[in-house]
């Protein structure tokens, strides 16, 4: 058991949460219970996710989305009052963090992603490893889209949507970001990418990658996203002696 204030120092410091502009609070959200004994980590904190929560009896969730994003309705009513109130009632904190989580070189979105598929990281386009949100390396060896696309969706257990650039071969170089990062595409062409691969896709995406010859792959914003929570937990876990449960909440986006 540690108190609650030590967890979310301990939290703030690993991940530099400080450092990042962001569209959301970073770190503590809501403040439930002084003493943790049982964390349950999350992509979203959604209300499926708090009824989990209060099931297992869990002092804190912990989140890579959590509330209070820039230009939402400031208004605790509806759906953002109940997922509150269920946090209150049940004296449960909420611990959210986004692009802390996805930079963090060890345990973060990015770095969990490379290591599941066994990716070379050599480093950030956008900024130094741990910092930067567009990651970049090289595969174990050349594979064909449909390869890359097919581990993928073993690895990840959802189906991606490959849009292929037919003038390029097989892909050596690739780069990534996990979540709604589609709009990178361009920078990860300029610096040599032959595939970027992301969560989400829009209507643009398509041009651009067969345009500038790309391969890209969406592979789900939920789906990419699940391994840093985890990462974070297993290490609180690991170092204060909590209760570390992680509950996928199924999303096919």
């Amino acid at each position: 058991m540690i108190h609650r204030d030590q967890l979310v120092a301990a939290c703030d410091h690993q991940l530099r949460a400080s450092e990042f502009k962001d569209f959301t609070i970073n770190g503590l959200q809501v403040a439930g219970g002084e003493q943790v004994k049982r964390i349950m980590t999350g992509v979203t904190a959604c209300q499926a996710l708090l009824d989990e929560a209060v099931a297992w009896q869990a002092d804190m969730v912990l989140v890579h989305h959590g509330y209070f994003w820039k230009n939402e309705p400031v208004a605790i009513t509806g759906m953002k009052q109940r997922r509150i109130k269920t946090l209150l009632d049940h004296d449960i904190s909420l611990l959210a963090y986004h692009l802390p989580l996805d930079a963090h070189a060890e345990m973060g979105n990015n770095a969990e992603l490379a290591r599941h598929l066994g990716w070379k990281v050599e480093g950030c386009i956008d900024g130094a490893l741990g910092q930067g949100l567009l990651w970049s390396g090289r595969l174990p060896q050349p594979h064909s889209v449909s390869a890359l696309a097919a581990q993928i969706a073993q690895t990840l257990q959802r189906e991606p949507l490959v849009i292929e650039a037919p003038q390029v071969g097989d892909i050596e170089r690739i780069a990534w970001c996990t979540g709604g990062a589609q709009d990178m595409i361009t920078d990860a062409y300029e610096a040599g990418a032959q595939a970027f691969v992301s969560g989400e896709i829009s209507e643009r995406t398509t041009h651009l990658a067969r345009e500038m010859g790309i391969h890209y792959i969406a592979a789900g914003h939920h789906a990419t996203e699940r391994y840093g929570v985890q990462a974070l937990g297993e290490w609180l876990s690991d170092e204060y002696d909590v209760e570390h449960r992680f509950v996928d909440i199924d999303n096919p986006a």
